[in-house]
């Protein structure tokens, strides 16, 4: 391979870059827009739940029950109704979605011993917030209720239950449960990827389509010396995304990078030849730009959003979907960013994913290579 000629090359696509700034601007504009919109937009925090509170007792055990989903975090006191009508049309209206219903006779069971039953009535039209308002509202009764019990047993004479358990829960590697702190290490994946995959895309192609492609054939240009010199401006531009992207996270989110920062950008420099050579083959098998785009968004950036691991959890899908995420390069590299920001592992923990990553780039630029025909069909 001549040097020479790849440094050619090199330096005329980044002269037909600068020719065409739009697209330099958006390449560039790209991880700051998606790392606004995600970080502050994308969250699974659930904070400031509005209630609805039906109080049909207005005792002063029903209002301490109320007053303690006042004092939480999760919930807003928002309404006090006095029908279920009135629940229904907050509802329909996406006013609350949660509604509580204490029963005429709520503190004259909990005298008794009887079951005291509280109505939760909570807005379904989002399963996942659904379930998590609900964990939150268990969570606050099964407190009132040891508490409730413990001045029961205290009034019998006895200080304190025969068995008491309690637990002490402790959350590893993101101690605060903040959604950015997951999020914008799956993100920096997702940009690399869109930056990689779809830029290189239409080198090829866009060659065919101006008639400059023919000019290249007639050159002493080897494939090797073409793929490389190609490839050489577009790596650059992703590795000045993800240095932006690394920066936005520690100066913007503060989130937390336990890990070695040379690790992360030596793998993060391997994944993103693992695209560029996906974007290559992909230009090198498509018939014009649109084709080029197309099959690059299907094939890298949906794979990348949706089977990466970045929002869903891949154990949590179907079987099916999660033997096709092993053909998916993003779901190795979210597991390698997430792994160094969160929680600090080494190479010796991450190299079953950098294994499988040189195996990618390896494959698509020895396809994208044979799959190159230097010359006029």
């Amino acid at each position: 391979m001549n040097l020479r000629r790849t440094y050619a090359v090199f330096r005329k696509e980044l002269i037909h870059i600068q020719r065409d700034p739009s697209s330099l601007v958006q390449a560039i504009l790209l991880p700051v827009v998606l790392l606004l919109l995600y970080g502050y937009a994308l969250t699974f925090d659930i904070t400031e739940v509005p209630v609805a509170v039906w109080d049909r007792e207005q005792s002063r055990a029903s209002r301490d029950l109320i007053n303690r989903f006042g004092a939480s975090r999760y919930f807003t006191l928002s309404y006090q109704v006095q029908s279920s009508e009135e629940i229904a049309r907050l509802l329909d209206r996406r006013r609350i979605w949660l509604a509580l219903v204490l029963p005429h006779d709520f503190s004259r069971c909990l005298e008794t011993g009887e079951p005291a039953p509280v109505q939760a009535i909570v807005d379904g039209t989002d399963a996942n917030t659904a379930n998590i308002i609900l964990g939150y509202v268990q969570g606050v009764l099964a407190e009132y209720s040891r508490e409730v019990a413990k001045s029961r047993l205290k009034a019998r004479g006895l200080e304190r239950p025969l068995v008491e358990l309690r637990s002490e829960v402790r959350v590893w590697f993101n101690e605060d449960l903040e959604s950015k702190n997951y999020i914008v290490p799956g993100l920096i994946v997702v940009i690399m990827t869109m930056v990689g995959s779809l830029l290189t895309a239409l080198t090829i192609v866009r060659e065919r389509e101006r008639g400059s492609m023919e000019g290249l054939m007639a050159t002493p240009l080897k494939k090797w010396e073409l793929i490389f010199g190609k490839l050489g401006p577009y790596f650059l531009i992703g590795m000045v995304d993800m240095f932006i992207a690394l920066g936005m996270g520690k100066f913007l989110f503060d989130v937390p990078l336990r890990g070695s920062v040379s690790l992360l950008i030596v793998l993060s420099a391997l994944f993103l030849v693992v695209m560029l050579g996906q974007g290559l083959l992909i230009s090198v098998l498509s018939i014009n730009q649109l084709q080029a785009y197309q099959m690059a968004t299907l094939f890298t950036f949906l794979p990348a959003f949706l089977l990466s691991g970045f929002v869903f959890a891949i154990k949590q899908m179907p079987l099916a979907l999660q033997l096709v995420s092993y053909l998916v390069p993003s779901r190795y590299f979210v597991t390698i960013s997430k792994g160094i920001y969160l929680k600090g592992v080494g190479l010796s923990l991450l190299m079953g994913e950098v294994l499988v990553l040189l195996a990618f780039a390896a494959f698509f630029l020895v396809a994208a290579q044979r799959r190159l025909v230097k010359k006029i069909p």
